[in-house]
């Protein structure tokens, strides 16, 4: 089934395009990711046994490519390490889930099996439950874009909870990170963010 968004989008942008899968066997989902190759798109989800095709539309693409690169600017001026490792196909057998993040980030400077941080942008409700994947792939944090704003997600145990502000970059402020996404030129969202900060101390 092909599902449409229902949230509030700027007149000029549509919904992402997304199909919903079930009685999917893992050998079918990594087939698919080994037939799509080296393209991200469309991107792949899977858990047990249910598989999410997704086409990001334009607007989704722009605003995950903003977010990361104000994440980006926050962390150069704060002298923060980061390794920027876009739509990183994480996935893991023994607990059947298998992710492709809008963006994801390494925390400083040692390499590691999984991101610090994935960023998920959810233009257009439907498909899984993106945090239930996260979950036993042992992700520390989640930020997730719905409706103009970010909302913090931090895996404590076996369960995530709504946390009031980022724990893997502490003093990040996404409230007014947020006022930048909705410059027309990336370029001008960068500039603009970079001098606020600079503007702070």
């Amino acid at each position: 089934m092909v599902l449409r968004s229902d949230l509030t989008l700027p007149p000029d942008c549509t919904g992402d395009e997304i199909v919903v899968l079930g009685g999917v066997t893992w050998a079918d989902y990594a087939r698919l990711l080994a037939e799509r190759g080296e393209s991200s798109r469309p991107c792949i989800a899977y858990l047990e046994g249910t598989l999410e095709l997704r086409s990001p539309s334009r607007g989704h693409e722009n605003l995950e490519v903003v977010i990361g690169r104000l994440v980006e600017t926050w962390c150069l001026h704060r002298g923060v390490e980061f390794r920027s490792l876009g739509h990183w196909t994480l996935e893991d057998e023994a607990v059947a889930r298998g992710v492709e993040p809008d963006g994801c980030y390494i925390i400083g400077v040692e390499d590691r099996h999984r991101p610090h941080l994935a960023i998920e942008v959810e233009w257009t409700r439907g498909g899984l439950d993106k945090l239930e994947i996260y979950r036993l792939l042992d992700v520390p944090e989640v930020w997730r874009w719905r409706g103009g704003r970010v909302r913090v997600y931090v895996l404590r145990g076996d369960a995530y909870q709504e946390a009031p502000r980022s724990e893997v970059l502490p003093g990040i402020d996404l409230a007014h990170l947020t006022t930048f996404l909705d410059r027309p030129l990336t370029s001008q969202a960068i500039r603009e963010y970079g001098d606020a900060l600079r503007a702070q101390g």
